[in-house]
Order: structure tokens, then C-alpha cells, then sequence
């Protein structure tokens, strides 16, 4: 029988040659050559070392969160250091950290993410639920054991709005946490997401409905039969067309940047190495740019295009032509690693001391990195394009860099 040692004495010598292993066991793996009959038994046995490999990431991050590595390498949160680590999602790894530190109040749940007997996201599931009501949590565990994710999902937020003695202020709380944003997925397919009240979806979907009725009617008629969930988009689209009270015309200020070579405009095809994709959201066809340009600001764009990179502006900002240039060559933050869209611009050289603004002595950040740069001495380290932001003990940093000999 195989003895595994306590945690406490189970150094990281141990976990690193157990991943050794298993590592040259992955690339020694040969699918095709499985024997069908084992092949499901052997999957389970890898599912079984993702759920427990899952559960020792649960539990160790409040003490990465506790390390403040992730402060010391510039990052704005222990989520957002574990996100860039793992390859996730900002919102699961601050899903991940909340879990462990509620786990060691719930040693029931915690024995069964050990075990294996939960996921990582059952178990975070469940904490959530029982941390709402401690009476629910065995019927929690036996929802999760034996239903659906969805079943469990369902069952934990009738949990919390039974627990939820003022509904009034939880409210309040998702309102100020309300938002939008959207994707493409890897295919291309542009997806989008709202977050608000129970009571604003509502509106939205007495709305919504009637608006679906009306395509489905409309299907019908022209003969064509879709599901649902395509009328829902085109009446999501109609009212997104539908006129405003004050004008049809959109703000020059919200006006769409689209990053398009002029070869690929012409051809009608995006063929490799070829730029062409909105800032912020993602690659689109030529076919798409031809759409959401139009003629006449094509005709614009083309015959009278600004040479940005070589335009000086005295002012402190950048210049409209500046700003399009910019959302152009970085539309995300320059840091490595951080896939924030660029909100701030900071000159390379500070703007006191040459007080002009050039396009090659700017660098596109979002509000943290500039921040940081801005209060907390940080900088990026001397280059172009996405590079390191370092602090101001790092060797890299611009101001620790040997001086030039004068002679």
C-alpha cells in the first residue's frame, strides 16, 4: 500500500516529480494505439488526476494570494496573476481564490473536493450555496453528486435568494455591477453578455418577446422556418437599429475603427499575413470591413489618409489622427501579458521634458499599468510594442540603466 505524506511534508520536490511523470507520460501517449476496451477506463483515470490537480490549484490559491508574487510582477490582482498562469479567465480564477478561502470554514465540502468526489466548479458551487445557508450544504453535495450542473446551479440560487434577508440591497449591488461585453468566439461568431437586475431583464424581455413574435410572424410569411433563438437575434438587432429620440446619426466620438489592409479591401479576401479586424472585439472579413465602412468613408480613408507616424503635436494628448493611428498599431494595453483594452496613452519620454506629442513616443496602457506607472514609479522596460512593465528596484527599469560615458 502506497503511503502518501502529510501535505505539510510533501515538499515541492515531491508534486514536481509526480508532474515529471506524468508529463512523460502525456507525450508518451499514443491514442490510437489504446485498446478500445481500456480506452474509457483510461480517460477516467486522467479525469480523476485533472479533478484532484484542480483541487490542489483550489486549495493553494489564497496562499499564492497571500505570497503577493503577483503584486511584485505588476499584475492588479492574484486573480489576474492566476488567470495569465493557468490560460483562464480573470472572472474563474477570482471564482477559484473565493473558494479557497471559504473552503477551511466547510471541511465537509473541502473533503470532497479532495477526494475527488467534486469538481472544482461543483465545489465552488456548493461553497457558494452554503455559505448563504451552512443548512443547506449536504443537500447541496447530494444535488451535485447526483444531478446536473444546471440542477445544481438552480438548487444554489434558490438557496441564496431564501437566505437573502435584503433582496433590496443585493440589488443595489448587481446595478452597480452592471455591464456588457462582447466576443468572437474562435469561429468568428461575434457574441455578447449582459449583466444587471432580475427586474431590468425583465423589461428587457417584455420587450424582447414582442419583438420575437413579430420575426417569427414575418419567417413564416417569406416560408422560412428557424429556430427561436434566431428570431430572438434579428429582434435583438432591430432594436439595436430601431432610430433614437435625438438623431439616426451616431457620434463621430463612437464612430467604428476598422483595421483593414487596402490590398484586402480591393481583393474582397483576407489572405495571410494581411490586417484586417476591429479594435477591442477581433478579426472580421474583408467582406465584413467593406459593410461597416460604406463607400464614402472608404473613399475618405483612402484619399485622404494622414501620414500619423510622422505628425508632431504640440499638445499634450494625442490628435484625432493620433488616436486612430494608435488604436491601430495597440488597441490592447503594451504590458506583456495583460489583455486589457488601452485606455490611457503615455509618452515614452516624459511630455515635460519634450513637450510634444509623436506618435513612436507613445505607448497605449489600460488605467492600472498607468497607474502604476503614474503613482508608483513602474515603467516599461526601453523597447516598443508589448514589453515588460517592471518596478522601480528592477535592473531593467529605465532609470537603473548605465549612464552613457560623456567622454
Amino acid at each position: 500500500m502506497t503511503v502518501i505524506p502529510p501535505v505539510h511534508t510533501c515538499g515541492v520536490s515531491g508534486v514536481a516529480e509526480i508532474r515529471a511523470e506524468l508529463t512523460a507520460r502525456v507525450c508518451a501517449l499514443e491514442p490510437n494505439a489504446v485498446p478500445l476496451p481500456e480506452v474509457v477506463a483510461l480517460w477516467e483515470d486522467y479525469d480523476a488526476i485533472e479533478r484532484q490537480a484542480a483541487a490542489a490549484k483550489t486549495l493553494l490559491a489564497r496562499r499564492v494570494e497571500e505570497s503577493r508574487v503577483w503584486q511584485r510582477a505588476g499584475h492588479r490582482s492574484a486573480a489576474d496573476f492566476i488567470a495569465s498562469r493557468a490560460g483562464s479567465s480573470v472572472g474563474a480564477a477570482r471564482t477559484q481564490l473565493e473558494t479557497s478561502q471559504k473552503l477551511e470554514e466547510l471541511p465537509a465540502i473541502e473533503q470532497q473536493l479532495r477526494d475527488g468526489t467534486l469538481s472544482s466548479t461543483q465545489a465552488a458551487l456548493v461553497v457558494e450555496g452554503s455559505s448563504a445557508n451552512p443548512d443547506a450544504t449536504q443537500r447541496l453535495l447530494e444535488t451535485a453528486v447526483r444531478g446536473s450542473l444546471k440542477e445544481l446551479r438552480d438548487e444554489v440560487l434558490r438557496v441564496r435568494v431564501a437566505a437573502d434577508a435584503d433582496r433590496a440591497a443585493t440589488d443595489r449591488r448587481i446595478h452597480s455591477r452592471r455591464g456588457y461585453r462582447s466576443w468572437l468566439d474562435g469561429e468568428g461568431a461575434w457574441h455578447a453578455a449582459l449583466c444587471g437586475t432580475a427586474t431590468a431583464g425583465a423589461r428587457f424581455e417584455a420587450r424582447l418577446q414582442a419583438r420575437i413574435d413579430k420575426e417569427f410572424a414575418t419567417a413564416r410569411a417569406e416560408g422560412r422556418h428557424e429556430p427561436r433563438e434566431a428570431y430572438a437575434f434579428d429582434a435583438v438587432m432591430a432594436l439595436a437599429d430601431q432610430p433614437g429620440e435625438e438623431s439616426n446619426k451616431p457620434s463621430p466620438r463612437f464612430t467604428t475603427v476598422v483595421r483593414v489592409e487596402l490590398d484586402a479591401l480591393r481583393r474582397g479576401t483576407v489572405e495571410e499575413g494581411d490586417t484586417c479586424d476591429i479594435p477591442g472585439l477581433g478579426p472580421i472579413s474583408a467582406t465584413s470591413a467593406r459593410e461597416l465602412l460604406g463607400e464614402s468613408i472608404l473613399k475618405l480613408v483612402v484619399t485622404k489618409g494622414v501620414d500619423v507616424l510622422n505628425v508632431t503635436h504640440l499638445g499634450r494628448g494625442p490628435n484625432a489622427a493620433q488616436k486612430i493611428a494608435l488604436l491601430w498599431s495597440s488597441p490592447m494595453c503594451t504590458v506583456a501579458g495583460c489583455a486589457h483594452a488601452a485606455r490611457e496613452v503615455d509618452h515614452r519620454e516624459p511630455y515635460a521634458k519634450n513637450p510634444q506629442t509623436r506618435l513612436d513616443n507613445l505607448d497605449a496602457l489600460c488605467k492600472y499599468h498607468h497607474d502604476l506607472k503614474t503613482y508608483d514609479g513602474w515603467s516599461l522596460v526601453e523597447g516598443t510594442g508589448k514589453r515588460e512593465m517592471v518596478p522601480p528596484d528592477d535592473p531593467r527599469h529605465p532609470k537603473n540603466r548605465p549612464k552613457e560615458d560623456s567622454r
